[in-house]
């Protein structure tokens, strides 16, 4: 993906953010939550990373690319954790998919602060697309906007997240909600084996299915 079309991706993301801020359109509805057909799938080299070492949208971050391939779930680790020192975070789980590289970023105490990408093409990682850049209530594009007690519980989260999952993915489940600043991040699950991922609004309760991941391959703890 070039410079220019991650801008005007930047656009589109921008704009969806007052329809997902209506709330409850996708967990009372049962419609899906948005996805970015022009993003290919997930992040490529050069990219959503732009090549770019300071500043993304909300005030997060992102980390060059250097280059040099990511093959695996410890070179994709030691990516996260650089650019989670940049943000005074460190790397948790991290999750490797057909598309490229997840990672859950925490606070020192252990709590969950954002999730972030790292492109395998080249190293590059960001904050990643959909509700850590629009629902973060610390490290996202709304940053301090939100309510300042969530509606929504880690109960309440699974709950919905599997109403919508019955409504729309039915062969699938889910597993336990982690919590982020304004939002719960679930697994998805087929068969008690992990899928997939899905998030929650802590606030709304909409749900949003992170389309953009591609097949699951494997998971590194922290």
């Amino acid at each position: 993906m070039t410079r220019q079309r991650f801008a005007l991706l930047a656009v589109v993301v921008v704009a969806l953010a007052g329809l997902l801020t209506v709330g409850t359109w996708a967990s009372t509805r049962g419609a899906a939550g948005p996805s970015y057909p022009m993003m290919g799938g997930g992040p490529q080299s050069g990219g959503m990373m732009g090549g770019q070492g300071t500043g993304m949208m909300g005030g997060g971050y992102a980390l060059a690319d250097n280059g040099r391939r990511v093959d695996s779930l410890s070179a994709a680790r030691q990516r996260a954790q650089l650019f989670a020192d940049g943000l005074g975070l460190r790397a948790g789980e991290v999750m490797q998919f057909s598309n490229g590289f997840y990672a859950a970023l925490r606070t020192a105490d252990g709590r969950g602060a954002t999730e972030a990408l790292v492109d395998p093409a080249g190293g590059g990682v960001a904050v990643e697309y959909g509700p850590a850049m629009m629902w973060n209530t610390s490290y996202g594009m709304h940053a301090g906007a939100a309510p300042a007690a969530a509606q929504i519980s880690s109960a309440d989260a699974g709950r919905l997240a599997e109403r919508w999952l019955r409504e729309q993915r039915p062969a699938l489940g889910v597993g336990e909600a982690e919590v982020f600043p304004g939002y719960f991040t679930l697994h998805t699950m087929w068969d008690g084996k992990i899928v997939g991922m899905m998030s929650v609004n802590a606030y709304t309760g909409a749900v949003w299915y992170h389309t953009w991941h591609g097949q699951y391959v494997a998971m590194s703890e922290e």
